[in-house]
């Protein structure tokens, strides 16, 4: 529960840090609105190891997946339903094996869960499972989002697109 205060503290604290503004192109529809499907909806749209990490919690092979070392400039989007969760300008190399960031693209669109000693991030859109957050991130948040590369979507900024 500490670990949730302290996020939830932090995050407010830096509201105005929020690169929304910067992909305005990005923010396709309402926050209040929400996804649900089925089970079997999830199974059709989704990869295998999609499926099992977003909606069962799973967690994908460090170092072995798509994002880790990915270095191009654009947004990270949650693969279930759109929703612009992560900057590369938020990008950072934890050296874990698996993408991080020191916030979200807007506060609003993840939502935080105990799990156990850790505090789960998932998308406010669709529930979907996205990683965790830690407490040894780099300033000026002091985070490390620690997301599954499988519950991402990575759209590159197009070469000409002012920041």
């Amino acid at each position: 529960m500490k670990n949730l205060v302290l996020v939830t503290i932090v995050l407010r604290l830096f509201t105005g840090c929020s690169q929304t503004s910067q992909f305005p192109k990005f923010q396709n529809f309402n926050q209040t609105d929400t996804v649900a499907k089925s089970n079997e909806e999830w199974k059709r749209q989704l990869t295998p190891e999609q499926y099992t990490v977003t909606r069962e919690q799973g967690t994908e092979p460090p170092f072995n997946n798509k994002y880790d070392k990915n270095k191009e400039k654009g947004i990270y989007k949650c693969i279930c339903c759109g929703n612009s969760l992560f900057s590369s300008y938020q990008k950072f190399d934890s050296g874990t094996g698996w993408p991080s960031f020191w916030q979200p693209i807007d506060k609003t669109h993840v939502k935080y869960l105990e799990d156990g000693d850790r505090v789960e991030v998932r998308c406010n859109r669709c529930d979907a499972h996205l990683g965790h957050v830690f407490e040894d991130g780099p300033k000026p948040t002091g985070l490390r989002y620690c997301m599954n590369s499988a519950s991402l979507d990575f759209v590159k900024r197009k070469k000409n697109a002012k920041s």
